[in-house]
């Protein structure tokens, strides 16, 4: 067996060992102990008491924020909603790779690539991790310029930074929960993996962006109406063919969306929710905001007024791709 098998999975990952209390790396790294306290608990951690649960790379990190606040690089407020951002977003991250990698570590058993669970786990993590954690870097990166880009399209208004007009959509799996019911565990997350990978695709390969899966439904946003339109029609029918899957539903609305904190808010994000939740299998509804700006691109229907939570009732329009007739 490998020496590699005798360093426990944690050390491994973190790369050092850990030898200092809370107290002692706020110390080193120029916090006080409420701000490392504080720090911790955005950052997603338990508070670790008298522990001995930091090292180097700790105080490292600590000192970033230290030398923020006190060359005025940013304030106080601003750095702490960035690292209550940041640990958010890594704790989801790292729990999702795990469920991921967990796969993996049967497959690398039953090769006899490892002959434990625990020696399978090293090997990853000595062989994945340091690769994997350039790439995560250079795709926040990606990410961090595009978000920029599309606040500097948004103008100089202040106002408009804050919302802006977009056509919000909620892609919906029918029946899921009678599904739910029906199919063990790993058969669930299959459907569920499936419908993120080819709905996720199909919707950021149309310039859409995600902002949230739900399990069995994605939300996301486009400013084009007819773009959110068209990319919705493409989700009905690429996930159609896929028997695996239950049928998909759509809801668009369109209006004024708040985006915070990695989400977005607003009348357009319920309605859009709502929508989706009384269209028919393989349809999609959109709301007469949506509609207006349609023009001639496809062939819509309006349906009679229906009770629509929170919103009254309202007349959902269908909409389908536009289809051209020869005369005979």
């Amino acid at each position: 067996m490998s020496s590699i098998d005798d360093t426990p999975l944690v050390d491994l990952i973190l790369a050092e060992q850990l030898q200092y209390t809370n107290t002692e790396t706020a110390e080193r790294a120029g916090l006080t102990l409420e701000q490392a306290t504080r720090l911790w608990r955005n950052l997603g951690f338990p508070d670790p008491g008298d522990e001995t649960a930091f090292g180097e790379a700790d105080v490292t990190a600590a000192a970033v924020v230290a030398l923020a606040v006190e060359h005025q690089i940013l304030d106080e407020g601003t750095v702490f909603r960035l690292t209550r951002a940041l640990g958010q977003t890594m704790s989801r991250l790292a729990d999702w790779q795990v469920s991921i990698l967990v796969d993996q570590l049967e497959a690398d058993i039953e090769r006899g690539k490892s002959k434990s669970r625990a020696g399978a786990a090293l090997d990853l993590a000595s062989n994945a991790v340091p690769g994997f954690e350039r790439l995560m870097v250079h795709v926040w990166r990606r990410h961090l310029a595009a978000a920029a880009s599309r606040l500097t399209a948004l103008g100089e208004n202040d106002q408009a930074l804050l919302s802006t007009d977009m056509t919000v959509g909620f892609a919906d799996l029918t029946r899921f929960t009678a599904l739910s019911n029906r199919l063990d565990d790993e058969e669930l997350a299959l459907v569920v993996e499936e419908f993120e990978t080819r709905c996720g695709d199909i919707i950021t390969a149309g310039g859409a962006r995600v902002i949230k899966t739900l399990g069995d439904a994605m939300l996301f946003v486009h400013p084009d109406p007819v773009a959110a339109t068209r990319i919705s029609l493409e989700v009905i029918s690429g996930l159609s063919v896929r028997p695996q899957l239950p049928a998909v539903r759509v809801g668009l609305a369109t209006g004024s969306v708040l985006s915070r904190l990695g989400d977005v808010f607003g009348p357009p994000v319920n309605l859009a929710a709502r929508l989706s939740q009384v269209a028919r299998a393989n349809r999609v509804l959109v709301d007469q905001a949506t509609a207006d700006k349609l023009g001639d691109a496809f062939d819509t229907r309006t349906m009679p007024p229906r009770l629509i939570k929170g919103f009254g009732n309202l007349s959902p329009i269908t909409v389908n791709e536009r289809r051209s007739f020869r005369a005979r």
